[in-house]
C-alpha cells in the first residue's frame, strides 16, 4: 500500500539540504530534534506521522516549519534567551552573606556560636530581607563559601566509658 505523502510545497532542494547538513552539527537535543522534524516534513512525510514520532503535537510541528521557512535558516529552530527565574533577595549580595556568614551570631543576640542556615534565615527576616533556608544554601553555595556547623559537642568523658573502643569499664 502506497503511504500519502505530505503536500508541504514550500521546502526546496537547497532547504533540504541545509536541514541535512544542520542535523549533522546540531550541538543540543532539543534543536536536533526540531531539525528533524522539519527536514522530515521537507522530505514529504505526513505532520501527523512526524508530530508522533517526535511527541509534540501537530501545531507544534507547524509552527517548527514556519519559523524555518520564515527565515530560511536551520538558526531559527534554536531556543531563544530566556530571563530566567527572577533573583530573590537582590539586596542580598555576596559581600553583605560573606559579612553575616563570618561574624559570631551572639553579636546579634542569638544563642549559638556559628551560623546555621535556618538560623541565618531568621535573622535575615528579622532584617526584612526574605528568604528561604533552601535558596539560602543555594545561594551560600553559588558565592562557594563553604562553612561547617559544629558536628561534636566535647565534653568530659563519662566515667563509665573506656578509652579504647572495646575496652572494659573500670569495676
Amino acid at each position: 500500500m502506497d503511504t500519502p505523502r505530505s503536500t508541504y510545497a514550500a521546502f526546496s532542494r537547497a532547504d533540504r539540504r541545509r536541514l541535512s547538513q544542520a542535523l549533522a552539527q546540531a550541538p543540543d537535543a532539543r534543536l536536533y530534534r526540531r531539525l528533524q522534524a522539519v527536514a522530515e516534513i521537507a522530505e514529504g512525510e505526513l505532520v501527523n506521522v512526524v508530530a508522533k514520532r517526535a511527541r509534540v503535537g501537530r501545531s507544534t510541528v507547524y509552527r517548527w516549519g514556519e519559523r524555518y521557512l520564515a527565515e530560511q535558516a536551520p538558526s531559527a529552530l534554536s531556543d531563544g534567551r530566556r530571563s530566567g527565574r527572577p533573583r530573590t533577595a537582590p539586596v542580598l549580595t555576596d559581600k553583605k552573606l560573606r559579612h553575616f556568614l563570618t561574624s559570631d551570631p551572639c553579636r546579634f543576640g542569638y544563642d549559638a556560636t556559628t551560623w546555621t542556615v535556618p538560623l541565618l534565615a531568621t535573622y535575615l527576616h528579622t532584617q526584612g530581607i526574605v528568604i528561604s533556608a533552601r535558596t539560602l544554601r543555594r545561594r551560600i553555595r553559588a558565592a562557594r563559601f563553604r562553612w561547617k556547623r559544629p558536628r561534636y559537642v566535647y565534653r568530659e568523658r563519662a566515667k563509665h566509658v573506656g578509652a579504647k573502643k572495646g575496652a572494659l569499664s573500670d569495676g
